[in-house]
């Protein structure tokens, strides 16, 4: 793949931050005794926004080929912390013990990949109908929703979420819990996310999509099974918003 120099800088300065990030993490719960339910989504966190900020230090201009390369690195990235390659090395057992739920063991890490998979299978297709059909920034509404409101859902709903439901989760009959307050950050990072990209609807596309696609992301989020509600976050959200740009077209036959 032809790709800049400035790519591979970006991408070795981003993995060397996500590496130190996860081991300070891991020592938190080690050392702290922090719960990993904070750790993870500190993990979360970095993972979503730490190339944003360093495009400001290294940039480069976004491809095909580099969003290719970016599932190589992040499968790469997983595999450092599967049982045959993290017992050899001390540091590695460290980090992987920030992401790493006791109620998810043993089946943490079948749970990161195959999440990680679907929400690839679910975005490249996304990525290719809103780029082909000029609203490719929308996208950015359901990343939004599942970067901040699912990387909020979490820790606030440990914190302060006294009011709880049920959830299933894959390869297993062990029910998980989710909190009404965790559901609440879904919710309202959505509805500022689409705030934020006001400029891109109409009148009664932004209206429509105030009212639904909150609902409807929450909703994903809700049902989806435990640790997998990214590529159902993705799915929902972004079907919904192109519910919405039929909207326009919609008006502009006479329909509305």
């Amino acid at each position: 793949m032809n790709l800049p120099l400035e790519y591979w800088l970006h991408h070795a300065l981003f993995y060397a931050l996500l590496l130190l990030i996860h081991y300070l993490c891991g020592l938190l719960v080690i050392r702290y005794d922090v719960k990993v339910n904070y750790t993870r989504k500190i993990n979360h966190f970095a993972f979503f926004f730490l190339p944003v900020l360093l495009q400001s230090v290294i940039a480069y201009d976004y491809s095909a080929a580099a969003f290719l390369m970016d599932i190589v690195f992040v499968f790469a990235f997983l595999t450092l912390f599967i049982e045959p390659v993290r017992s050899r090395f001390k540091s590695l057992t460290v980090m992987f013990r920030a992401i790493d739920r006791p109620e998810d063991r043993p089946l943490t890490m079948t749970w990161l990949y195959t999440q990680f998979l679907a929400s690839y299978l679910v975005l490249i297709p996304l990525l290719v109908y809103f780029e082909r059909h000029d609203i490719l920034p929308l996208l950015m509404i359901v990343i939004l929703a599942n970067g901040i409101g699912d990387g909020l859902a979490e820790p606030v709903g440990v914190r302060f979420g006294k009011r709880k439901y049920s959830t299933y989760a894959l390869f297993t009959r062990k029910k998980y819990q989710r909190s009404y307050a965790g559901s609440a950050c879904v919710y309202g990072a959505t509805f500022i996310s689409i705030l934020a990209f006001h400029s891109y609807f109409e009148a009664v596309q932004l209206a429509v999509a105030l009212l639904a696609i909150p609902v409807l992301i929450t909703l994903a989020e809700a049902f989806s099974p435990h640790t997998w509600d990214s590529p159902l976050i993705y799915g929902v959200g972004g079907i919904a918003l192109i519910g919405v740009h039929w909207l326009s077209e919609a008006g502009c036959n006479g329909l509305l």
